[in-house]
């Protein structure tokens, strides 16, 4: 058992390191990639439940996410980036939510064979003793996904709730529902306000600061550059940022994609911070994707490039005035 960032909240990667405490307890489950606005609706019902009994408040997930693990399964190449919140990302942000744990327990092709029944039993009964259990409307388990919110309140050990598709209200955006595929549609055509608005804030891409070629400090334009990794791969382009740096925030300008004027092929997201001045290699910085500015082009020669970043930050610092 470990503690996440946020102050309180368990990790747990098992189900025999649960303490005592937390057995009978009101658990959230789901995917929850992104950890958007209807996954925060499924962890509020969860909590109502356990604010009315008294009882502890848990959130269970799984890694690696199931698309990857089935599509090895299935002997098909590894999916392209999805993930809008890898790993401790989404732990971090579930853990912000102000639950007692979370429960991340890994998703391996034994697990995944486990039937619904089988699921329900050493799972939420034999290993949780659960009291209730809070899904959103499309979550499946089980071998073959056979296992619903039907199957859930069959077993007769627990409450559920079984959330109904969550929506923007119409006049903020036409109904739309808080998904996840929803999101990444929005990212990749770079509506990342509209991404926001679904996620309930900006998207972001946390990493270390890795060295690169330097080219940037040469144009005068220095540049934090980091790796990508299970990341989605928003709409290749530069964008206005704001960066958090050890509790610090900044405003920035970045590119993400593969630099092609200077015949660049690995996806990095270069980001370059407004009125700083110090040295940032292997530091962590948490990069929001606020606005975006134009798609990435390939310049004839760095004098064009170099005169195109100018106008970057001129458009980013117009666009950021209000971040300060």
């Amino acid at each position: 058992m470990t503690r996440t960032p946020a102050q309180g909240t368990c990790l747990l990667r098992d189900l025999t390191s649960l303490p005592e405490r937390l057995r009978g307890g009101a658990v959230a489950v789901g995917n929850f990639d992104g950890v958007h606005v209807g996954h925060r609706a499924v962890i509020a019902a969860a909590q109502a439940v356990a604010e009315a009994q008294g009882l502890p408040l848990l959130a269970l997930t799984f890694e690696p996410h199931p698309r990857s693990l089935f599509a090895h399964l299935n002997g098909q190449s590894a999916p392209a980036p999805f993930r809008l919140t890898p790993g401790m990302t989404k732990i971090k942000a579930l853990a912000e939510l102000g639950v007692a744990a979370v429960l991340s327990l890994r998703f391996t092709p034994e697990f995944a064979q486990q039937t619904p029944d089988e699921f329900i039993q050493r799972v939420l009964i034999d290993g949780l003793g659960v009291r209730h259990v809070a899904i959103g409307h499309d979550f499946c388990f089980g071998r073959g996904r056979a296992g619903n919110a039907v199957t859930l309140s069959a077993a007769g050990s627990f409450t559920v709730s079984a959330l109904p598709p969550q929506r923007r209200a119409k006049e903020d955006g036409a109904g739309e529902a808080f998904a996840s595929t929803l999101i990444r549609d929005h990212l990749r055509a770079g509506r990342v306000e509209e991404a926001a608005a679904l996620l309930g804030r900006p998207f972001t891409i946390t990493g270390r600061v890795r060295h690169g070629d330097k080219r940037g400090r040469t144009l005068g334009f220095p540049t934090a550059n980091i790796d990508l990794g299970e990341y989605l791969r928003p709409a290749f382009g530069v964008y206005a940022v704001t960066v958090e740096a050890d509790g610090q925030g900044y405003r920035g300008v970045a590119n993400l994609g593969r630099r092609p004027t200077v015949a660049g092929q690995a996806e990095w997201l270069e980001v370059h911070l407004f009125d700083f001045a110090g040295d940032l290699y292997g530091r962590k910085l948490t990069v929001a994707l606020r606005h975006f500015l134009r798609p990435e082009q390939k310049f004839d020669g760095l004098t064009a490039l170099t005169r195109q970043i100018s106008l970057d930050v001129d458009a980013a610092r117009d666009k950021l005035a209000a971040f300060c």
